[in-house]
């Protein structure tokens, strides 16, 4: 396991903020939202577990929720019709339809990346298990590029919902800083790509 010093990530791996807000949310109200989003406690980490955590984060925040996510709180991650959504709302306290599209607990790390534990549905042949092999295909296909990893990070991307964009910049920083601390940098996404697994639910995990 590479050293494990912390690190604080710098002001600099922010990209400019966009001119205007459309979802009314005033300069203080970003600024006090970026601030308690910094990621604390980031370490170096192996390649495959970095991608794991950008994955299972980016699977979380392409979910619709409308709330803010707070560390260490279980979050639901659903399957609903074509879309994921976020819940705080545990599959036991829904209907057997909503149960059926679980797809796993959610919780935000303090680095401000997500780890999730799979629901048994991803050991099942059907829909949700489909929807997930879709989006980890996805996530390959994105990664075969020469440009590197800190290049594709969604630093900012202006269609994501306010709090998607928020945490997903968080996310961003965080890995990046790992990936100074680990002395991974310049290696284009090719090279990370070929470090993921063929797909299996455990990835899902966050394991080496």
């Amino acid at each position: 396991m590479p050293d494990s010093k912390q690190h604080s990530t710098p002001s600099s791996a922010v990209l400019p903020k966009a001119a205007g807000n459309p979802e009314g949310k005033g300069l203080n109200g970003l600024l006090r939202d970026w601030q308690q989003n910094q990621p604390r406690g980031v370490v170096a980490k192996p390649r495959r577990q970095l991608l794991a955590e950008f994955f299972t984060s980016m699977l979380v925040l392409s979910a619709k929720f409308k709330y803010k996510p707070s560390e260490g709180v279980a979050n639901y991650l659903y399957l609903a019709g074509d879309d994921w959504l976020l819940s705080l709302i545990a599959p036991e306290q829904w209907s057997e339809e909503r149960r059926r599209g679980f797809v796993g607990t959610c919780v935000l790390q303090g680095d401000m990346t997500w780890t999730i534990e799979p629901s048994a549905r991803l050991s099942e042949k059907g829909p949700v298990i489909d929807a997930v092999r879709r989006f980890f295909d996805a996530f390959a296909e994105k990664m075969d590029t020469d440009a590197t990893l800190e290049d594709i990070l969604p630093y900012c991307i202006q269609k994501m919902p306010y709090y998607q964009r928020l945490y997903a910049n968080a996310l961003s920083r965080s890995i990046r800083a790992s990936v100074i601390l680990g002395g991974q940098t310049d290696i284009p996404a090719r090279e990370w790509q070929d470090r993921l697994p063929s797909f299996v639910g455990s990835f899902l995990l966050n394991k080496q």
